[in-house]
């Protein structure tokens, strides 16, 4: 990670890993409107498992007032999907020490309500946690799990002898086609869902028929966390839904010769989810009565490879919206700037206010300051692993945050010292 220079604020080491923004403007916060938020990770920033990060707490009560209500608008922007939001904003009270409602939670699946034209159409769900739920909460009418889908076809699952049936079942009759897959997270037992996704899409969402042509373009996929890693109480990062992902597009290759295509590709750093995030920000600005209008965004995370390349991508979006040229300087697939992140339901409702978001990286997760830096940053950066999704090229800028801290107490501090608010 290069590093390009440090400043202290609050005791913390504050290890700026590009230039410094613009300087703090004049007077004190002394009872003016926010002008800025915070959109906070969660897994690694808040907590680690089930056990909150000692800062969370310092960090919040800074951004709350003396009655416990938040001083600036908040979104706390997870790629945890396998729960509901009310679920993860009573986790996250309980973490904190202050109400969180769901409404400033978005999961890696929160985006999926805006994707209407999916909603009437029988979808085959995968993850953990209530899929169907979750689905039928997002607008979707017709949903199927892999758990219905195997019972309805008991000889699909094959891997586990334990569970192969001992007789011949009859012909399963009146199962419905199946007309497109969301993937909101890693499984509990990767074989059956790797099977039983590559066999809907082979089939045309008709598994029990024989195989006869391979149909390309196959059915709409919709994944959502890309993330290969994530933290949580074990010393090593532990495989994330990105590393499902992987094998699922890795199998598909092989058996067809044909790449796995994505529909959509959720959470973060998917531009369209920071765009859901933004407008959130604004819904809770104009609740509380902030008048002012919210021009900068803190992203607070400890993944560089979805939280600060997401972040990242996010700030280079509002720039080239400012300048009309959304697309401009995005050097990859399509997947990043699709047409997704310019949703007419957003773009009606947001006021296109803010200007940038900056990326804060801390070291209480996925990410560890290593205190030996090389000193040629280009080499440094060369030789990092990327750990993102096939479909986000590696672009060495959009994983080096804007700064790095020790934890998420030392990211408000920053961000307060930056916008000069008491």
């Amino acid at each position: 990670m290069a590093l390009r220079g440090c400043l202290r604020a609050g005791g913390g080491l504050l290890r700026a890993a590009g230039p410094r923004g613009p300087p703090a403007r004049g007077g004190c916060a002394g009872g003016r409107p926010p002008t800025f938020g915070f959109l906070f990770d969660v897994d690694g920033v808040l907590v680690r498992g089930s056990q909150a990060v000692p800062a969370a707490r310092q960090a919040f009560q800074r951004l709350a007032d003396s009655s416990g209500r938040l001083r600036v608008p908040v979104v706390f922007l997870t790629n945890a999907g396998n729960c509901l939001r009310s679920a993860k904003a009573h986790e996250l009270t309980q973490a904190l020490g202050l109400q969180v409602s769901p409404e400033q939670v978005i999961l890696s699946h929160s985006p999926l309500r805006l994707f209407s034209q999916f909603h009437q159409k029988c979808m085959l769900v995968a993850g953990q946690g209530p899929v169907e739920e979750n689905a039928q909460n997002l607008g979707f009418k017709h949903v199927v799990t892999i758990e219905a889908l195997r019972k309805a076809y008991p000889l699909l699952d094959m891997v586990d002898q334990s569970r192969r049936p001992k007789e011949l079942p009859p012909p399963t009759t009146g199962f419905p086609t199946i007309e497109g897959v969301i993937l909101f997270g890693e499984p509990v037992r990767w074989e059956t869902s790797l099977q039983l996704i590559t066999d809907v899409l082979l089939s045309n969402g008709n598994p029990g028929a024989e195989l006869r042509d391979i149909p390309y373009p196959h059915l709409p996929v919709l994944a959502c966390n890309m993330d290969l890693l994530w933290m949580a109480e074990a010393k090593m990062p532990r495989f994330g839904h990105g590393t499902f992902l992987l094998c699922l597009e890795n199998i598909y290759k092989k058996v067809t010769g044909r790449e796995l295509k994505y529909e959509a590709l959720i959470g973060k750093p998917s531009t369209v989810t920071y765009r859901y995030a933004e407008y959130l920000i604004q819904q809770q600005a104009e609740k509380q009565g902030w008048k002012s209008p919210i021009r900068r965004l803190y992203a607070v995370g400890d993944n560089p490879m979805s939280d600060i390349y997401g972040a990242n991508l996010y700030n280079n979006y509002l720039k080239s919206a400012h300048q009309n040229q959304v697309q401009a300087g995005v050097k990859r697939s399509p997947q990043a700037a699709s047409p997704q992140t310019e949703d007419l339901e957003l773009r009606k409702e947001c006021n296109n206010s803010v200007e940038s978001c900056e990326s804060i990286l801390v070291c209480t997760g996925v990410y560890r300051h290593n205190a030996d830096v090389p000193s040629k940053t280009e080499e440094c950066m060369t030789e990092t692993v990327f750990h993102g999704h096939r479909d986000f090229c590696f672009d060495p800028s959009l994983v080096e945050a804007s700064y790095i801290v020790q934890d998420v107490n030392d990211a408000v501090q920053l961000a307060f010292k930056k916008e000069n608010w008491s």
